[in-house]
């Protein structure tokens, strides 16, 4: 009586199959809420399809993982002293530790421990990593870890990317000579990037670290939906919910499952770059600022709208009294960001 995602799996599995056989190095990436599907699911899959490394975003999700994946695990999160979690894995031979600063480094080798650690180049993102100028002292660093490469996070969308990429990388291997860790790159541009460093003879060793494409680039094997939990009618003018809103016209009062703590409702800040995609976004505030916003629930073919903020664990949608009403325990479709959804059953079909 929750909110549920229906897997095709064996749909989805050929999705996995066909992106892992297309990309050289592939490193599965499993971290946040596991892409809606949960850390282990992904563990296993990875396992299923081979790979020998998975990328998690944060030391505490080393032990989401380990016990469904058997190979190494990058974290991509960087090390800084002082966090217990992540000083426990450095004596983990399975775990690879990443590194973004010389002081930590300096800080990580002076512990006498030996990790096997990446080295981060800053990108144009500006978030994590060593300039250029700064990756010969790094390397100078390194005595008594066992260096596993160079990691490089490149921004999504960028058309200058593939330049960067190459020239950020050619500062690191011209420092010492590694495998290059890829995000965000396409398969065709990293093939292209390892053969115009290296030649066609001994290209470089690349990794693609790859999350969304791989697990939820296949839309048509997977669909959300919610039960609906109660219907009441109302009357124009009546007042319902936490907020004692009054009803707009004569209709029907749909609870379904799903909340807050589903996600529902909980928008990140948006990536509208395009004057259509800017005006669509300040329409959908000037609403939500009159206190209207659209539900993700789709009901009678049509998505109907919020009667007020959803609550923790279930939404109230407004239905005009024209369309009939689902019935108590139907499922209905819900529209849900799955790298921010918590759903409470995934359902194999």
């Amino acid at each position: 009586m929750g909110v549920t995602l229906r897997l095709d799996v064996n749909r989805w599995r050929e999705h996995l199959r066909v992106v892992a056989d297309a990309t050289p190095g592939l490193v599965p990436v499993i971290k946040g809420n596991g892409y809606g599907y949960g850390h282990r699911r992904l563990a296993r899959e990875s396992e299923r399809l081979g790979t020998d490394t998975v990328a998690v975003g944060l030391p505490s999700e080393v032990a989401l993982v380990r016990e469904d994946f058997l190979g190494s695990i990058v974290v991509l999160q960087a090390w800084r002293p002082g966090d217990p979690i992540a000083d426990d894995l450095l004596a983990d031979d399975r775990v690879i530790t990443t590194i973004s600063r010389i002081a930590d480094l300096k800080t990580l080798a002076a512990t006498g421990k030996s990790p096997r650690v990446l080295l981060e180049v800053l990108t144009s993102m500006k978030r994590h990593g060593m300039s250029p100028t700064e990756l010969a002292a790094a390397v100078g660093e390194l005595d008594g870890l066992r260096f596993e490469g160079w990691t490089i996070h490149l921004p999504m969308g960028d058309d200058s990317r593939y330049a960067e990429a190459v020239r950020l990388a050619r500062s690191a291997l011209d420092a010492r000579p590694g495998t290059l860790w890829l995000s965000h790159l396409p398969t065709e541009d990293a093939i292209g990037l390892s053969r115009q460093l290296g030649g066609s003879d001994s290209p470089v060793p690349i990794r693609l670290r790859i999350g969304t494409r791989l697990w939820l680039g296949d839309e048509g094997s997977r669909k959300t939906v919610a039960t609906v939990l109660d219907v009441h009618p109302v009357r124009r003018g009546e007042r319902i919910g936490y907020r004692q809103r009054p009803a707009p016209i004569d209709g029907w009062i749909v609870v379904m499952s799903g909340g807050t703590s589903h996600g529902i409702g909980m928008e990140a800040p948006t990536a509208a770059t395009s004057l259509r995609q800017r005006a669509i976004s300040m329409a959908a505030g000037s609403l939500e600022a009159a206190g209207l916003a659209l539900s993700p629930y789709t009901i009678g073919g049509r998505k109907r709208w919020f009667c007020e903020p959803p609550h923790m664990q279930a939404s109230m949608v407004f239905l005009p009294r024209s369309q009939r009403p689902p019935e108590v325990g139907e499922e209905m479709p819900v529209e849900l960001r799955l790298t921010t959804a918590l759903v409470d059953a995934v359902d194999e079909v």
